[in-house]
């Protein structure tokens, strides 16, 4: 297991339901502000932070089976990039240099991906957001978050879920549930343990980028991780 406190670049993953807090969609502006808070102190001790953020606070996927699968999941890449621009300009309201990524071209709104660019901007102290998935239908936030991570050369992904950690069976299911405190990624494969979908599962453990997963609401989560006051499963990649 790495020492999460020598971790240079990370790749935060968040979940759109996290920033609407109680409201289950939309935006909650004190979550969202506690969220930009942490991420200040990560940034000001020095360590470099982009960020994928799901649409679920908007777009769950198709509505009905009338409806087309790449429309629908286009309508799921715009959520993300309505989530960036929003949470992006509440970290500016914090005090933090931010910019906004997306595949394809969004007028003025977003810049489009560059990986040199990204790259630059986050040793200039901003931190970048990667928004509208790959630009493709048919992958996740999952499969966005394990790309970008590995082109911009992150230490590892952050995932900040709902449950806090991995567990051998749905805890909420069962109370015997085993919480894992470390992990392979070869060991999620063989039991299902769907951390994070397949394909991004794969790209993980083919180029070696291990994931710490921690608790959505635990308090000061994300700085109680990179501090290494850590109480999450850490699944490894060698």
């Amino acid at each position: 297991m790495k020492d999460l406190t020598k971790l240079n670049r990370i790749l935060l993953k968040l979940s759109g339901e996290a920033l609407a807090g109680d409201k289950k969609t939309g935006f909650d502006e004190k979550t969202v502000l506690n969220v930009a808070a942490q991420v200040k102190k990560v940034v000001d001790s020095g360590v470099q932070v982009a960020i994928v953020i799901g649409g679920g606070n908007f777009w769950r996927g198709r509505t009905s089976e009338n409806m087309d699968r790449t429309k629908a999941d286009q309508i799921g890449m715009l959520a993300t990039v309505m989530n960036c621009i929003y949470v992006a300009d509440m970290f500016r309201h914090k005090g933090m240099k931010t910019k906004v990524y997306t595949p394809f071209v969004c007028g003025a709104f977003t810049s489009l991906y560059s990986k040199d660019d990204a790259v630059a901007h986050l040793q200039e102290g901003g931190v970048a957001f990667f928004a509208g998935g790959t630009g493709h239908p048919y992958f996740s936030t999952d499969t966005a978050t394990a790309l970008r991570a590995i082109e911009i050369g992150a230490d590892a992904i952050l995932l900040a879920k709902a449950i806090d950690g991995v567990y051998d069976s749905d805890p909420k299911l069962n109370p015997e549930a085993k919480k894992y405190d470390v992990i392979s990624l070869e060991e999620v494969l063989e039991q299902k343990l769907g951390v994070i979908d397949l394909t991004a599962t794969i790209m993980c453990l083919e180029n070696k980028m291990p994931l710490v997963i921690f608790g959505l609401n635990e308090e000061n989560g994300i700085v109680n991780t990179m501090n290494g006051a850590f109480h999450g499963t850490y699944v490894t990649a060698d």
